[in-house]
């Protein structure tokens, strides 16, 4: 049985108005809007004046503090140009911030002219409180610095830098997670890694609780979250997304597989509390013994 509702609708209108969410309790949102640069969607103006867009994002986090439990999370994505729209925006509707994430995502910085070049986008974790409802202090065990001696026994915890996750970038770096039409071309070129979904769920929830993403997007969200035991709800305008999205839960595909990811996280003290892999999708047991824990 699937824990996920998928709806087709404006997000603003659906959160503001539907007596459905009212009556949901969100435990956390991944709020990953289009960034209003002018790029071609087929059911979205990504060119609205400044005013206007952050007019609409500040009531978009109004909205799901309203029908958020307390203590719950938001996760904001944006441009590190937006920083402080986005800080303002989560202060105004009643969300504290708790860290600013720096994603610095493992590609090409993208050059400038007259200024540093960009290498990185931030996301904003705010809860509605002072103290987070849930958090999971994860740790990781990144590759040693060159200048270290020793190996460390049992990983670090994860800090607000997070440089180990690939953005699923054009071209090679793009590899199988990436979803593509027909002719190879990218289905979505903003689709977001499942390792970045994987580490913000795993950090702010517990089985059982409920994840919103209102810009779903091609529901790398919801795949996530199926996988890992949560309950989800996806709300995405454009109906080819939603298309693609039915197909990513109808079967999960072994690129979508969080299971590879199952040993990044093996020193976090609760990690068999907070991931059982019994949600994982059904593969062989020898190719789960082995993405489990190596040959």
């Amino acid at each position: 049985m699937s824990n996920y509702k998928l709806l087709q609708e404006d997000c603003l209108k659906l959160i503001s108005a539907s007596q459905f969410l009212k009556a949901e309790s969100i435990d956390l949102t991944f709020l990953d809007p289009p960034f209003n640069q002018d790029k071609e969607y087929a059911s979205w103006n990504d060119n609205l004046p400044a005013h206007e867009y952050w007019q609409m994002m500040e009531q978009v986090c109004k909205c799901v503090h309203e029908i958020t439990s307390d203590g719950g999370a938001i996760y904001f994505m944006q441009r590190e140009k937006n920083t402080e729209f986005v800080l303002q925006c989560l202060r105004k509707s009643g969300w504290i911030l708790q860290n600013l994430i720096i994603w610095k995502k493992k590609t090409s910085a993208v050059p400038c002219s007259n200024k540093f070049g960009k290498h990185y986008q931030i996301i904003a974790f705010a809860t509605k409180g002072t103290t987070p409802r849930v958090f999971n202090r994860l740790r990781i065990s990144p590759p040693l610095p060159t200048n270290y001696k020793y190996e460390r026994e049992n990983g670090v915890y994860l800090t607000d830098v997070w440089d180990d996750i690939r953005e699923l970038t054009a071209g090679y770096f793009a590899g199988d997670e990436a979803i593509r039409k027909e002719n190879g071309e990218r289905f979505h070129k903003q689709q977001s890694p499942i390792a970045l979904l994987l580490r913000i769920i795993l950090s702010s929830t517990k089985i059982g609780d409920t994840v919103l993403d209102p810009f779903a997007g091609t529901g790398t969200t919801l795949v996530v979250a199926e996988q890992i035991g949560r309950k989800s709800i996806g709300i995405e305008i454009d109906s080819e997304n939603v298309k693609c999205i039915k197909n990513r839960l109808k079967s999960i595909s072994k690129s979508d597989s969080i299971l590879r990811f199952y040993k990044d996280y093996i020193y976090t003290e609760n990690l068999k509390e907070i991931w059982d892999i019994d949600f994982a999708p059904a593969i062989s047991k020898k190719e789960e013994a082995l993405t489990l824990f190596g040959e």
